[in-house]
């Protein structure tokens, strides 16, 4: 056969022969006297098992081992492995469906965050925000703060999230949650063109202190040279990226 009939009988194209040729897992065949490959059907037989291995998800490099004279990994043990694979990738689509569900349905209802999407539970908490406050759910300054929830709410794992959720909740609920919340967010607002020496901004760092969830903070000395608290205080006038600094600095010292 040539590589044209041979690729056609095993249902591949000749640049997929061509390539398989070129990592060793498809052996030479000889060469007739014009220069043109002469393939037999062990080499059909090769390329349709490479095939099927492929089709199932392994890798090439896993192809290899099973197809190795020396006999590699055993056929059964890198089926194995591939069954684990896709039973973690098939939950992994499940969970992935499941949120998507939600939000399809939060965005039906006309309750989708303006910062979503986001978790249910996230976005169940900015809805009760909005609900219990509407004045301090719509300061400049508040549309930021979700903005910063929804990102860690994005790049945490679930463990972390799961505690996230808990702290932002129970300082929700905890008694005048709501008033101290609105007057750190209007204390911030007044921020916004005022010099980071104005008297304000220890009065800010206060109230702001006083409305953040512990787990938000991480144990320890804050580390002000931090990316991502560069790019968070870049994000904020200078008085109010001093008062959210200073702030930090307060809930970190009222650990000791």
């Amino acid at each position: 056969m040539r590589i044209g009939e041979l690729a056609a009988a095993v249902g591949v194209t000749t640049r997929t022969v061509r390539h398989y040729h070129h990592l060793g897992l498809l052996p030479e065949p000889e060469r007739r006297p014009n220069g043109y490959r002469d393939y037999s059907l062990r080499h059909a037989v090769v390329l349709a098992r490479i095939r099927r291995l492929t089709e199932l998800g392994l890798g090439l490099a896993e192809v290899r081992d099973v197809l190795a004279d020396d006999a590699g990994r055993d056929l059964s043990e890198v089926l194995a492995e591939l069954d684990e694979d896709l039973a973690r990738q098939e939950e992994a689509v499940r969970e992935r469906r499941g949120r998507l569900r939600a939000l399809m349905d939060e965005a039906e209802r006309g309750r989708l965050p303006a910062e979503g999407p986001v978790s249910p539970e996230l976005s169940a908490l900015f809805r009760e925000m909005a609900e219990t406050d509407k004045e301090a759910y719509a300061s400049a300054t508040a549309a930021k703060d979700r903005e910063v929830l929804a990102l860690i709410d994005t790049a945490a794992s679930p463990e972390d999230r799961e505690r996230l959720m808990a702290s932002l909740r129970s300082a929700f609920e905890a008694p005048g949650a709501v008033e101290r919340a609105h007057r750190a967010y209007a204390l911030l607002d007044e921020l916004v063109a005022a010099d980071p020496g104005d008297p304000r901004v220890e009065e800010a760092a206060r109230a702001i202190a006083g409305c953040v969830p512990g787990a938000l903070v991480p144990d320890g000395d804050i580390d002000e040279h931090h990316s991502f608290l560069r790019a968070l205080y870049a994000e904020f006038a200078p008085a109010q990226a001093e008062a959210i600094r200073r702030a930090l600095l307060i809930v970190t010292e009222g650990r000791r």
